[in-house]
């Protein structure tokens, strides 16, 4: 029971290339510092991430994109990164844009087991391209498929050897889902804490969804965007 591992490196010795990867966090809150890291360091290649955001230029996903290590991303928004924007004009990176409730619901249902569901966004527009679409109760609907990966990368404040996971605030975002969908979740923490120490009623995450778990370091949690009021 006891999921510890002593580094990041170490949490990738199966990460192959050409796997889906599922990222947790929104914008640059609540992402996986350490892990992604580690990718960049592994070298691998041919990825699919899934992540709400494509990080920044030089920072989270970015730092992949500038290896060149990424070949699709599925995501909802990405407008603070300009390298991915000229990748993906340059045909050099696959795109494909959900919705955010879509994507968040397309996760739920991957790990749920739902194969796919249907939901009214994005009905009449490109996102519906290509895509079955059905009437119910005189409203059209478009089906959309859930997600799995093969990994999933989750940021959490604290967690235990058991691989118990406790969110802080907004940066829980898109980890708990993705900490369900996945078939090898590894989960980065900013303090490891014994077992006992949480709250059974406090836990976001329970530890049978983890298969790995580490204490990061050096997190730089940057702001994407700083916008403060004029004086």
């Amino acid at each position: 029971m006891d999921k510890r591992i002593s580094s990041p490196h170490d949490a990738l010795a199966n990460l192959h290339d050409g796997a889906t990867i599922l990222m947790g966090g929104f914008g640059l809150c609540g992402i996986p510092e350490n892990l992604i890291a580690a990718v960049r360091r592994r070298g691998s290649k041919d990825l699919t991430v899934v992540s709400n955001n494509a990080g920044v230029d030089d920072f989270g996903i970015g730092l992949l994109l500038q290896n060149r290590q990424v070949k699709k991303m599925i995501s909802t928004y990405v407008g603070e990164n300009k390298l991915f924007e000229k990748l993906v004009t340059n045909g050099e990176l696959e795109l494909e844009l959900n919705p955010q409730g879509t994507l968040s619901e397309r996760l739920r249902a991957g790990g749920a087991g739902i194969p796919a569901f249907y939901t009214p966004t994005g009905y009449g527009t490109l996102v519906a391209e290509g895509k079955e679409t059905r009437e119910f109760d005189g409203r059209q609907y478009v089906m959309e498929r859930g997600i799995r990966g093969n990994f999933a990368f989750v940021k959490a404040h604290k967690g235990d050897r058991w691989g118990n996971l406790v969110y802080r605030k907004t940066s829980r975002n898109f980890n708990p889902m993705m900490a369900t969908a996945a078939d090898y979740v590894i989960a980065e923490v900013e303090e490891l804490v014994e077992l006992g120490q949480l709250d059974p009623d406090q836990i976001h995450t329970p530890g049978i969804y983890v298969d790995a778990i580490f204490q990061g370091t050096h997190y730089e949690k940057r702001i994407e965007r700083r916008t403060v009021r004029k004086g």
